[in-house]
C-alpha cells in the first residue's frame, strides 16, 4: 500500500510542478536506502527543504541549458508574478527573448503610469519541450505565458486582482454582447468555464479596467515577436481591438475573459 501512495505522490508532484517527483524520490530514497530512524515528519521537512533549494539555485540554472529562464519573483520589478504560488511550483519559466519582450512592456507601461506594473500567471515549466503544464492546453515550449487583466478599485488604478490564482473571476459579457461561453456550452463543451473553481478565493469590488488593459494588449501585438494573444470575443470588441493577431481560443479550451494568452513566434 506504501508502494502505491508513493507512485500517486510523484505523480501528483510531477504534474503540478515538473521536478517535484524527482525531488520526492532522491529525498524518501535516501532515508529508505540509509535505514536511520526518523519520523514522516522529518523525512517531509528534508523533501520540503530540498525542493526549495532546488527551485531556488538548481532549477534556473539547468533550466537556462534548456533554452528558458525564469520571470522575476521579486515585487521590485516592474514584471511580477501575480502571487508566490507560480514561482514556486516552476511554472514561471520562458524562453530569454520572451522573458526581454515582457520587461520591455512591463517598464513601458510602469514609465507611462506609475502605478501599474505587470503581472504574469503560470508560463512554462523549465525542462522538456511538450511536457504539460496541466491544465493548460499549449504552455510547453517557453513560448506562452497568460498575463493578467488591469482592475480598478473606487476608479483608481492599479495593481489589485480579483481572483487569488489569478482565473476564473469572468468579465463577463454585457447583454448586448455576443456571449461565447453559453454558445460553447450549448454545444458540449461543459468545461469551458471550469476555472471558475479554481480562483482559491475572490474579491467583488474591483471592476474591469478597459482602458490599460487594451493598451496592454496593444503594445503586446505591436510587437513582431508576438503569433498571438487569446481572449474571448466579447472582450474584444468592447475594447474595440481589430489586430489579427488577437483570436478565439475555441470552444475545445478554456474561457479568455479572466486573462490573457500571450504567445510568441518559434
Amino acid at each position: 500500500m506504501k508502494t502505491f501512495v508513493h507512485i500517486g505522490i510523484v505523480a501528483i508532484l510531477t504534474i503540478v510542478t515538473q521536478i517535484g517527483g524527482i525531488i520526492w524520490i532522491l529525498s524518501y530514497g535516501y532515508f529508505k536506502i540509509s535505514k536511520r530512524p526518523i519520523t514522516r515528519w522529518k523525512k517531509l521537512f528534508s523533501f520540503s527543504i530540498l525542493y526549495l533549494l532546488s527551485t531556488l539555485l538548481i532549477v534556473p540554472a539547468l533550466a537556462k541549458l534548456n533554452g528558458r529562464v525564469p520571470l522575476p519573483i521579486t515585487k521590485s520589478s516592474n514584471l511580477i508574478p501575480h502571487n508566490y504560488i507560480t514561482p514556486l511550483l516552476n511554472r514561471h519559466y520562458v524562453k530569454p527573448k520572451l522573458r526581454d519582450q515582457l520587461y520591455e512592456v512591463a517598464n513601458e507601461t510602469n514609465f507611462e503610469n506609475r502605478k501599474l506594473k505587470l503581472s504574469y500567471l503560470d508560463a512554462n515549466f523549465p525542462f522538456i519541450d511538450g511536457f504539460p503544464l496541466l491544465p493548460h492546453l499549449s504552455h510547453n515550449d517557453g513560448r506562452k505565458v497568460d498575463l493578467s487583466f488591469y482592475y480598478t478599485q473606487n476608479n483608481e488604478e492599479g495593481n489589485l486582482k480579483p481572483s487569488n490564482t489569478g482565473y476564473g473571476f469572468f468579465v463577463e459579457p454585457r447583454n448586448t454582447e455576443f456571449n461565447q461561453s453559453k454558445e460553447c456550452k450549448l454545444k458540449g463543451y461543459w468545461h469551458y468555464d471550469y476555472t471558475k473553481f479554481l480562483t482559491l478565493g475572490t474579491r467583488h469590488d474591483l471592476e474591469f479596467d478597459q482602458l490599460n488593459t487594451k493598451k496592454l494588449v496593444t503594445k503586446i501585438v505591436a510587437d513582431p515577436l508576438t503569433q498571438k494573444i487569446l481572449i474571448e470575443p466579447h472582450l474584444k470588441t468592447r475594447m474595440n481591438l481589430s489586430n489579427n493577431k488577437i483570436r478565439f481560443q475555441g470552444c475545445h479550451a478554456v474561457r479568455h475573459d479572466d486573462h490573457i494568452h500571450h504567445q510568441i513566434v518559434q
